[in-house]
Parts: C-alpha cells; structure tokens; sequence
C-alpha cells in the first residue's frame, strides 16, 4: 500500500445503506488520542499531518481524534484542527491535513457524509480536507524536459508518466457531492502543497539511488566525503535554529520561532522516539548544514533544513539529504518525500530552481488531488471566504 492509497483497513466498498461487512451504516465520532495512534500504527503509512502528535504541536488550533466505526470496529481515523474566525467564536473551520485516513478506493459519500454531519452539529462552518490520493506522476526526465522546453509553461503541460484513476474518481466524485477546490492554479497557497517531489525506495539498493541522481548530485554527495564532512543525528535544536534564522535571513522567507521546534520534537518523540530526527553536518567543528527528518511506518519526509552561507563549497546540505534518504531506505521505507513544488516551470518563476535541486535527486514530481472546502454553513463560510481573500490582499 503506497502512501497514496493510505487506508483500506477494514472496510473497501462501503455504501449509504451499508459497508458491505454488516449492513451497518458508517458512523464518525471521537475516539481516543491512544485508540487513533494504534489505528495509525496498523497502517503502511499515515502522513504526520495526520497523527495525534501533530494537534499538540498546532497550539493555535483546537484538535480532536475522530474515527469511523463499522458497527464496533474502528475503520477509519482522523485528526481534525478546528479554527474560529473572528467575531463568530461559535463556529469552527474544521480542516484535516492531508486525510482523514479512510479507504477513498470506493464511494467517498460513505466515508464524508457521516463526518460532514458530525462535524455540522458540533460546530463547524466548514470541512477543509486534503485526500492523501494521487492523480498523476511525472519522472525525473520529463520534469527536466518541461524546464528546458520553451513553450512548457506548467508540469500539467507535459505528458505523465502515470494517471492513477482513483484520484480522477475522488475528483469527481468531491465536485459532485459539492466541494470546493481550493489548490492555487501556480505557486503554494496557505495550505498544504498539492504537488510534490518524491524519491520512491521500495526495492532499490543505495546504488540504484545514486545511479538514479543526476551528476551533480552525485559529484557533490563526493564532495562532502571528499571534504570530511560529518553527518550525526543530534540534539542541538538552539544551534540549528540559528543556522535556520541565518537561511531565512538569506533566502528571504519568516523563519518559525525555536519554541515551535521544541514543540514539534516533545510531540511527535513523545508518540513514538524514531518519529522526528536531526541531522547535523560540520566541516572542521562548523555547522555546515541541518535538516529535519520525520517518518510515519513506511514514508519518510524532509521536512525543514537550513545551510550557511559560508563553505558552501563543501555540500553540507547534500550530505544530510543523503544520510536521511540512507536512513530511511535502512528503515524499510517506501518513499522518501522532499515535500511541495510549485507546478510552473517557466524559467522566470523564483521557484525553478528548488524543482531542479529537487529534480537532480532522481524521483517524480506527484501531483495530489489538492485540499478542498465543503460549506456546511454557506452564510458563515462566505463570511469566512470574504476575510481570507482580504487578509490575503493586506500581506
């Protein structure tokens, strides 16, 4: 089961009238931070976003554990962040990141239905959810040929390399039943990236990694050695931080403060200590480069890094990447994620250059089904709508 396919747990063709198991309709209620965890842990692999640690560590949102049960048995879980908008306490955005960890194989009202009415009567405005479900993914080579074409303005202009029809379904069956794309057309938007930059592992050997990188990835994974730079897994959260402040600074982005880190670490170790890690390279005493890894069952993802503006020439930034694409192939994992890309590929977009850095890694672009909004409360969301697109103008 690959990460897109995240759940088929118990229940495959569930329906209105019935799960096809015990005629019992789907039902959706609170369980547990222990009872979602386990459920959790019984999968191949559950994105972060989407474990109980990750509501502790989103101090600004209220969070709660749901589940769907097929009579007694628990089928299907997420984790669910509620956000009031101002003036209207009362009423919450109820958004699940990158889940809810359900079978999406067969008919989705089964699984959506019951929550949407849950969530309504508790509250919620709005459902803003993001189906771990791909719908198309492009090789390495054709990425590198949309760059240099000169007419490719967007990934979506080049021929895939593969279309999975479970998302072409969840897509129409998400527009039929009323909800709302909210994935930008070009860039990040303010939720989670819709296409991202994978590294698949299952059966594959570090060589064939390292064959599947393009020769400057591999010339500068040398380079590290070569120089004597050193890679460990440490605990100085203060020193990367300030090597991350330092990235920020340069790269112009707003850095997170060193209390979200410190959150993010007693969390997500307290759930399980393999789950976040950090790795550090120095060059002669000097930290060169840091980045951080987490990993849920079977996928694996980069999730932050920072890098000096100093001894660049030494590729601290590939030596980490490179012991945590190890790591992860050690512990068994199928996928190894660098996270979001932008779709545009024209040569003027800011963003190009992390495509090719991401791109010399070998890999495919993947382009997910994208966050989407149902209205629950259609006055209240419109409301809700107004102010988002006029923060969105005063930033």
């Amino acid at each position: 089961m690959s990460y897109s396919e995240p759940a088929r747990p118990a229940v495959r063709n569930a329906h209105h009238r019935g799960s096809g198991t015990g005629g019992a309709r789907l039902t959706v209620g609170p369980i547990s931070a222990a009872e979602h965890l386990a459920f959790v842990r019984a999968q191949r692999s559950v994105s972060f976003l989407q474990t109980p640690a990750w509501g502790r560590v989103k101090t600004e949102w209220r969070s709660e554990s749901l589940g769907w049960h097929d009579g007694r048995r628990l089928v299907g879980a997420g984790l669910v962040l509620h956000r009031p908008i101002p003036r209207l306490d009362r009423f919450t955005l109820a958004y699940l990141p990158e889940g809810p960890v359900i079978d999406w194989t067969g008919d989705i009202d089964a699984w959506l239905d019951p929550l949407a009415a849950h969530l309504k009567a508790h509250g919620a405005f709005a459902i803003r959810l993001g189906p771990p479900v791909r719908t198309h993914t492009w090789s390495a080579a054709q990425v590198k040929e949309g760059i240099v074409a000169p007419d490719t303005k967007r990934l979506t202009d080049v021929s895939c390399q593969w279309a999975d029809p479970v998302g072409a379904r969840v897509i129409g069956q998400l527009e039929d039943a009323g909800w709302l794309p909210q994935s930008p057309e070009d860039g990040f938007g303010v939720g989670h990236p819709q296409f991202k930059y994978e590294i698949p592992l299952a059966g594959r050997t570090e060589d064939d990694l390292l064959r599947g990188m393009n020769q400057l990835w591999r010339r500068n994974i040398k380079r590290s050695a070569k120089e004597g730079v050193e890679v460990t897994v440490g605990e100085d959260l203060k020193a990367f931080h300030d090597l991350y402040v330092h990235t920020a600074e340069r790269d112009r982005f707003t850095p997170r403060p060193l209390g979200y880190f410190e959150t993010m670490f007693a969390a997500l170790r307290a759930e399980d200590p393999e789950r976040i890690r950090l790795y550090q390279a120095h060059h002669q005493g000097d930290l060169v480069a840091a980045t951080l890894l987490v990993r849920v069952g079977a996928h694996a993802w980069y999730s932050y890094g920072a890098s000096s503006t100093e001894k660049r020439e030494v590729r601290g930034s590939n030596a980490c990447q490179w012991a945590m694409i190890r790591d992860s192939l050690a512990a068994g994992c199928d996928t190894y994620d660098l996270r979001g890309i932008t779709p545009t590929l024209y040569a003027d977009d800011p963003h190009v250059g992390l495509i090719q850095f991401k791109v010399g890694t070998g890999g495919q672009a993947v382009r997910y089904v994208g966050e989407w909004d149902l209205p629950l409360r259609p006055m209240v969301y419109r409301a809700f709508d107004l102010y988002m697109k006029r923060r969105a103008r005063n930033a």
